[in-house]
C-alpha cells in the first residue's frame, strides 16, 4: 500500500473510534512513538511498549467521542488532527486537541509523533 492509501484507511478507522484497530493493522513491530509531553511514555520503541502506553491512557481516561481531520499527506508521511472529548481523573471532562504525524515505510507506520495544543499563558 502507498502512503496515501494507508493514510485514508488509518483515518477511517480512527474516525470510527477504532484507534486500537488502526494500530494493530498499520503499526510496524519496531514503531517509534514520541509524545509532546515528558514522562515515562514520552519516547517508546516497539509495538508492545506503545500498546502499554495506550492501555495506561485508556485506564486513566474515558473517551466520549473522537473527531479526526485529515489526512494531510506529504511524501512518506501524513498528519491527522484529533479532538478527543474525554474525562480523566486528573482533569475532569475536557477536549484534548493534538496533531499526530505518522511516517510510513514498507507499508507500515514506523513513527508516530504527537503535537499537543499548548494553553496560551
Amino acid at each position: 500500500m502507498e502512503t496515501t492509501q494507508i493514510a485514508f484507511a488509518f483515518t477511517q478507522l480512527c474516525s470510527e473510534g477504532k484507534l486500537q484497530e488502526a494500530a494493530d493493522q498499520f503499526y510496524a513491530d519496531h514503531i517509534t512513538s514520541i509524545e509532546a509531553f515528558p514522562g515515562e511514555y514520552s519516547y517508546l520503541i516497539g509495538r508492545d511498549n506503545v500498546a502499554a502506553k495506550v492501555a495506561f491512557w485508556q485506564k486513566e481516561n474515558t473517551i466520549h467521542s473522537v473527531a479526526v481531520k485529515g489526512p494531510f499527506v506529504n511524501g512518506d508521511s501524513f498528519a491527522l488532527r484529533f479532538s478527543l472529548d474525554c474525562t480523566s481523573a486528573q482533569f475532569g471532562r475536557t477536549v484534548l486537541e493534538e496533531v499526530a504525524v505518522y511516517q510510513v515505510k514498507d507499508g507500515k507506520v514506523v513513527e508516530e509523533r504527537f503535537f499537543g495544543l499548548m494553553p496560551n499563558s
